[in-house]
Parts: structure tokens; C-alpha cells; sequence
């Protein structure tokens, strides 16, 4: 453990930030899940609504700072492709 009274202050607002991240990403990683068995299912109604919860929950890590938009934009793409191809919206 530090000494300096500053970096003791520092390490307990990275854990905070740390967990806020885990939490975010773990949800996103969670709605994108969701998504591949809605997918696998081939219910075209579950696949509407799982993608659209996936690509909120990929905004929300965007602007959360956990991703970059860029990674988000590549996942949200492939996942639309992929519900055009079994049928969906």
C-alpha cells in the first residue's frame, strides 16, 4: 500500500473506475450473448429485439469510455449483417 496520502486517494478512485468498467462490460458482453442464441434459435422477432439491446448496450460502453466507437461500430455491423442473413427486420 502507498504512503503518499495523493496515491492512496488515486488507488481507490481506479478500483471504483475499475469495477464501473467491469460492470459495463460485462452488460455489453451479456446483450451481445444474447443476441448469438436469439441468432441460433432463428426466432427473427428475439433477433429484432436482441440486437437492438446489444447496440445500446455497446453506446453505453462507448460513452462510458470502455470501448472504443470504432470496436462498437465493428460489432454493431457484423450483428446487423448477421440478423439480415437469418431473416430478421
Amino acid at each position: 500500500m502507498a504512503n503518499i496520502k495523493s496515491q492512496i486517494k488515486r488507488i481507490k478512485t481506479n478500483e471504483k473506475a475499475r469495477l464501473r468498467n467491469k460492470s459495463v462490460t460485462s452488460a455489453f458482453k451479456t446483450a451481445v450473448r444474447k443476441f448469438r442464441d436469439a441468432q441460433a434459435k432463428g426466432d427473427a422477432a428475439a433477433i429484432t429485439t436482441e440486437l437492438r439491446a446489444a447496440s445500446k448496450a455497446l453506446d453505453v460502453a462507448v460513452a462510458k469510455g470502455v470501448i472504443h466507437k470504432n470496436s462498437a461500430a465493428n460489432k454493431k455491423s457484423s450483428m446487423a449483417k448477421a440478423a439480415a442473413k437469418a431473416g430478421a427486420r
